[in-house]
């Protein structure tokens, strides 16, 4: 399993596991050719799973395991005591260099504090991010940081825009991406002290493409490529971004079926109406990659289902055929030379 790109995939974390982990997993192999993959967790229930389809077994390693991190678990606790967990078994992997990414739907937390404990930074780099794609009305941005670092200082968020700006470019082709950090207002004055002590930082920074401040009403619409802000922030954002997305398509289903009238155009408009709604679904971008780590960790959903199962898998690949690690520590070491943030 030494010519093909590997894998490691956590088959029972999340609300859906194993059973649309498993899927997922088919569905990838089945898309891509370049793949193999070692699934970790339960292995009687994994099998019970994949003995329902016809896949390619000699790219298909199950790794086994005893123990499950749950989601209320706290998470630096979980990850010392739960070491034969499918959660950090396969982190264990990624830092043995036997899987070159590990995508998981289980425990937010103990994701975030398993890839810095086993994976660990790449050199130079002060704190990893998560970073989402989230859809726009031009396409998607990236939103970093959303859940890993709270506390961030402006150094970290000049840090973050450049691993964005590394990952838009090579990961879903956006030359030279339009970055930006959220405030309370376009002027350059405005916000916290955290916005305004990294502006000017960033301002200065001759190898991404600063646009300055964003308001949140502008993300949606596509204001920037690459969103910067610290977790808090970001997870506030992601949580509204998803809860309004929900309430609105089930407010225009009600609406479209609610007489007669209504039905007969909600016929005709339908194919465009889900093509266009299809834009604002999740599940097509795949998962959060922590970047800035030495191997690719990718978390999906807690409520992941195939679709996005697959595409947090296949996003793994451009991942590593772009090299975007070694980008990464490319652009720090120049930071560094430079005597940067």
């Amino acid at each position: 399993m030494h010519d093909k790109i590997n894998i490691a995939v956590d088959a029972m974390g999340g609300d859906n596991a194993p059973k649309e982990i498993i899927k997922g997993c088919v569905a990838a192999l089945i898309e891509n050719a370049d793949i193999n993959l070692l699934i970790t967790g339960d292995k009687e229930k994994i099998e019970a799973e994949l003995s329902a389809y016809s896949y390619p077994q000699d790219r298909v390693q199950i790794i086994p395991t005893t123990e499950v991190i749950e989601t209320a678990e706290p998470p630096v606790n979980a990850i010392k005591k739960k070491k034969d967990s499918s959660l950090v078994v396969g982190m264990k992997l990624v830092k043995e260099n036997k899987a070159d990414a590990f995508v998981s739907a289980g425990s937010t937390g103990a994701i975030l504090a398993g890839g810095q404990a086993f994976v660990g930074r790449i050199k130079g780099i002060k704190r990893a991010p998560l970073a989402p794609l989230i859809p726009t009305a031009k396409g998607v941005s990236l939103l970093i940081d959303c859940g890993a670092n709270v506390d961030a200082r402006p150094d970290h968020l000049v840090q973050f825009a450049k691993i964005g700006s590394i990952y838009m470019e090579n990961v879903i082709g956006i030359k030279n991406p339009r970055v930006a950090i959220v405030n309370i207002g376009a002027e350059e004055e405005k916000g916290n002290a955290l916005t305004k002590e990294t502006y000017p930082l960033l301002k200065e920074c001759d190898d991404i493409n600063f646009i300055g401040n964003i308001e949140a009403r502008d993300i949606p619409s596509g204001g920037a490529d690459v969103i910067v802000c610290e977790a808090f922030t970001g997870n506030v954002i992601l949580k509204l971004y998803e809860g309004v997305a929900t309430t609105l398509i089930g407010v225009i289903k009600e609406g479209l079926l609610s007489t007669t009238r209504s039905k007969i155009g909600a016929g005709l408009a339908k194919p465009a109406l889900k093509e266009t709604l299809k834009k604002f679904d999740a599940s097509t971008y795949g998962g959060a990659p922590l970047l800035g780590l030495t191997g690719l960790v990718v978390k999906t959903h807690g409520s992941a289902t195939e679709k996005e199962v697959k595409t947090s898998i296949l996003q793994c690949v451009t991942f590593k055929k772009q090299n975007i690690n070694e980008k990464i520590l490319e652009s720090i070491t120049k930071e560094s030379d430079q005597g940067g943030a």
